[in-house]
């Protein structure tokens, strides 16, 4: 069991601080979001402050810099990780193909929602028309979750940290849990509306 311990503290050093901090990070804004958006959505407690566009404009802008400093602490936690040197080939080409992947899904995901449909708009009532169907959502569920989940992972092969991909999975399974709660209450919004709009027709 010590040689195994002392063949993988060779890839990740769990006794780095930044490592634990960059963990709490990646966790907090979803659940922040979640939590506060929920909140908004049965009780309205921002929107009678200060109305309900400017209140998600508020928590956009809240969940906007939680995700650069998120992405500051990521980076980090990378370079107090050991380095493992990777070929070129991984290094360089495929993760920026990977990270260049993620971010294009992240931009067309932002350009297809809008502002307030990327942050959180539904809780606070600021609905599209009709649920957004169009690229990427035509071929991809939740292609921002899965454009932000690439970019951990370009990032992680190109600073060369294996721990990066842990933290990668990470993520992963942090979105998860946060789509087990967020898929099905979208899901009822627009099926509410379609509903509202076919007694109107």
């Amino acid at each position: 069991m010590a040689d195994i311990l002392k063949q993988l503290s060779a890839y990740v050093d769990p006794y780095q601080r930044s490592l634990y901090v960059c963990l709490i990070s990646i966790a907090a804004s979803p659940l922040a979001w979640n939590v506060i958006g929920r909140n908004e959505y049965k009780n309205h407690t921002l929107s009678k402050l200060v109305g309900a566009r400017v209140a998600c404009t508020i928590l956009g802008i809240m969940i906007f810099l939680a995700g650069l400093l998120r992405d500051v602490l990521y980076r980090i936690a990378l370079h107090d990780q050991p380095r493992y040197p990777l070929p070129y080939e991984i290094q360089t080409v495929l993760s920026w193909i990977i990270f260049g992947a993620g971010n294009f899904l992240v931009a067309t995901s932002y350009h297809a929602l809008g502002f307030y449909g990327t942050f959180a708009g539904d809780y606070f009532g600021i609905l599209h028309e009709k649920r957004v169907t169009t690229f990427p959502f035509n071929i991809l569920d939740n292609p921002m979750y899965l454009g932000a989940e690439l970019c951990f992972i370009g990032a992680a092969l190109w600073y060369e940290r294996p721990a990066g991909l842990l933290i990668s999975l990470y993520v992963h399974l942090t979105y998860a849990v946060a789509l087990h709660f967020e898929s099905p209450f979208t899901d009822m919004i627009y099926s509410q509306l379609g509903s509202s709009a076919q007694k109107h027709d």
